[in-house]
């Protein structure tokens, strides 16, 4: 999907973050700059999450090497604008389609990084695929790590390492981090890790 900035904005404000989310976007109240969480149903990063009064990622994706450094959560609330710059750097690069991530795998991402104590770039290796483009990566590895029905295909997991960190500390924090799954890939030195079930694996 081809979207210029201010589109950007006004699609990711709509239906795909509450769908998405699990948020709640009254369409006669929402801010278009901002929207709030429900007291239930987020996984909030560690163990004081109520405290947060801000969650900031600085990510870089690997294979357009654009980068971003926001604030997407705040005394409370979710900023779409902030969401839509991490959508947009999400996408799937090859079709250059989007989708809205879950914001639960953004917190658990910050999640891990609070446990690291680190603020240097988290580097995408993998975020949305479009279904065109997980069934060229799945042909292509012959099925091995790619799921038929990824979470990726529905902005639910990401492939990451954190740049110096040790990808074993990151794995360990991953697991401490997330209710879903986690994937220790050793030999393309990444981590996966979505919002599906609790399960983890190692490649």
């Amino acid at each position: 999907m081809g979207l210029n900035r201010r589109q950007l904005l006004q699609w990711a404000s709509l239906a795909p973050v509450a769908a998405a989310t699990s948020l709640a976007v009254p369409a006669a109240f929402a801010s278009p700059m901002s929207i709030k969480a429900r007291s239930s149903g987020l996984i909030l990063p560690g163990d004081n999450a109520q405290q947060d009064d801000h969650r900031t990622l600085k990510l870089r994706n690997l294979h357009t090497n654009e980068n971003v450094n926001v604030t997407y959560w705040e005394q409370g609330e979710y900023h779409v604008d902030a969401l839509a710059e991490i959508y947009l750097l999400m996408r799937d690069h090859r079709a250059n389609s989007i989708t809205a991530i879950d914001v639960n795998l953004l917190d658990q991402l910050h999640s891990v990084q609070s446990k690291l104590q680190s603020n240097k770039e988290i580097l995408l290796v993998s975020g949305y695929r479009s279904p065109k483009t997980n069934s060229m990566l799945r042909a292509s590895s012959k099925g091995n790590g790619v799921a038929k029905h990824s979470l990726h295909m529905q902005g639910k997991a990401m492939d990451f390492r954190i740049a110096g960190t040790n990808l074993r500390q990151v794995h360990r924090a991953t697991l401490a981090s997330t209710q879903g799954g986690v994937g220790y890939y050793s030999r393309g030195g990444y981590i996966h890790m979505d919002t599906g079930r609790k399960r983890k694996w190692g490649l």
